[in-house]
C-alpha cells in the first residue's frame, strides 16, 4: 500500500508541475497562434477571448451573451488531458508502475478544474471565497496582464513556466486604464513617471 501512495505521489507532484508547462506551451503556440491550417484554437481565444475581454473595464463581463466566451469549449477537457497523459503514459510503462498514471492523470484533471474555474472568477467575479485569496489576487494580476501583453503570462494556475522560461511580467511598464475591484491588484508601474498607454 505505501509504493501505492509513493508511485501516485510521484505522478501527482511532477504532474502539476508539468502542467504547469503545458498549460504555458498549449497557451503561447497554440491559442496565440495558428498552427498550420489548424486555427480553431487562435480564434476561440486570442480573436474572440482577448476581444472581448481586454485589460481595461472590459477585463470583467459586460455583455451576459459574452458568458461563453469565458471557458474552453466542453470536450477541450479531455482532449488535452489525453494529449499530456502521452509521455506519462510512457514513463509509467517504462517503469511498470500504472500509479503513476493515476497521480498524473488527478493532477492533470486538478489542474484543468483549477484553470477553468479560476479564469472564470476572473472575468465574472462574484466576491467568491476564492477571490478573497492572496494566491487569487495575485494570479488575477498576473492574468490582467496578460490581456494587455498578449505574449506574456501564459500561465493561470502555476506561473513556474512563465517565471522560468522568461515570459514572467510582474507590472506594466507603462500606465494603462484597469479595471478595479477588490480581487484586482494594481498592475502600474511602480513609478509615476511612466508614459501613458
Amino acid at each position: 500500500m505505501e509504493q501505492f501512495f509513493f508511485w501516485l505521489a510521484a505522478g501527482f507532484g511532477p504532474g502539476i508541475i508539468f502542467a504547469s508547462f503545458f498549460e504555458w506551451a498549449l497557451h503561447r503556440f497554440v491559442m496565440h497562434r495558428p498552427v498550420w491550417k489548424f486555427d480553431y484554437s487562435f480564434r476561440a481565444h486570442a480573436i474572440v477571448h482577448h476581444g472581448t475581454f481586454k485589460s481595461d473595464h472590459t477585463y470583467h463581463l459586460i455583455n451576459d451573451a459574452d458568458k461563453e466566451t469565458i471557458p474552453m469549449a466542453w470536450w477541450n477537457g479531455p482532449l488535452l488531458i489525453a494529449v499530456a497523459m502521452v509521455p506519462v503514459e510512457g514513463i509509467a510503462w517504462w517503469l511498470g508502475h500504472w500509479q503513476l498514471t493515476l497521480g498524473a492523470g488527478l493532477a492533470f484533471g486538478a489542474y484543468y478544474g483549477a484553470y477553468e474555474y479560476m479564469h472564470w472568477c476572473m472575468h465574472l467575479p462574484k466576491a467568491r471565497r476564492v477571490e478573497k485569496s492572496w494566491f487569487f489576487y495575485r494570479l488575477n494580476g498576473h492574468h490582467l496582464l496578460h490581456h494587455r501583453y498578449m505574449h506574456r503570462n501564459f500561465n493561470v494556475v502555476l506561473p513556474l513556466a512563465d517565471l522560468l522560461l522568461g515570459t514572467l511580467l510582474v507590472r506594466s511598464q507603462i500606465k494603462f486604464p484597469q479595471p478595479h475591484g477588490p480581487a484586482v491588484p494594481d498592475v502600474q508601474p511602480r513609478h509615476s513617471s511612466s508614459a501613458s498607454a
